[in-house]
């Protein structure tokens, strides 16, 4: 007779084993990587609005020509050695999180209609029978956002929670603010997966 294993959370042992395969930097093993280099930082806060010290923030993204190193990506855009497009790190103490990389080109959805350029985001952390799945999107390119399949799903007072902010220090240092806000007043819109 089989039995129903009972339900686990996804957290808080989020980095047993997995520490090896953080990657904040998806740019260090990609020397012939062009592009604009950006960097993006934030904070991962609950429904109570306190950091969460021990989550995992993931992305996944295209090159800057629009393509994914993926098997099914079979596109004639070219890959470029060493760019993966997937990054990895925990959050700190006060529930920060930081990548560098590079702005993504953008790609097209499954019925070939252009999506603005975008990285994939998943959040790990106690509490949570499944990971969170969202999208950040650059505050540069509003013609693209606002043409965007999957962003014109969302109600539009809520659309600034996928936008990353040009932090405006050093200017033009391609600095992004984005916060992840899991519940309450201004909570990120989160996707079905």
């Amino acid at each position: 007779m089989l039995y129903a294993t009972a339900s686990q959370t996804v957290g808080p042992y989020l980095h047993i084993g997995l520490s090896g395969l953080d990657c904040a930097d998806l740019t260090a093993s990609a020397p012939a990587l062009a592009g604009q280099r950006i960097v993006i930082e934030g904070r991962v806060t609950d429904g109570n609005g306190e950091p969460v010290p021990d989550g995992m923030v993931e992305i996944w993204q295209a090159n800057p020509a629009g393509r994914y190193r993926h098997a099914e990506d079979t596109r004639e855009l070219p890959l470029v050695p060493g760019f993966t497009g997937f990054g990895r790190v925990p959050t700190g103490a006060d529930g920060s999180f930081r990548f560098i990389t590079v702005k993504p080109g953008a790609v097209p959805d499954a019925d070939g209609r252009p999506q603005a350029p975008h990285i994939m985001v998943s959040v790990f952390m106690r509490g949570l029978v499944k990971h969170v799945a969202t999208r950040m999107y650059f505050p540069d390119e509003a013609a693209a956002n606002a043409a965007d399949p999957v962003l014109a799903l969302v109600p539009a007072e809520r659309r600034g929670t996928l936008v990353g902010i040009d932090s405006g220090n050093d200017a033009g240092n391609g600095t992004l603010r984005w916060d992840i806000v899991l519940q309450g007043p201004g909570e990120t819109v989160f996707f079905d997966i």
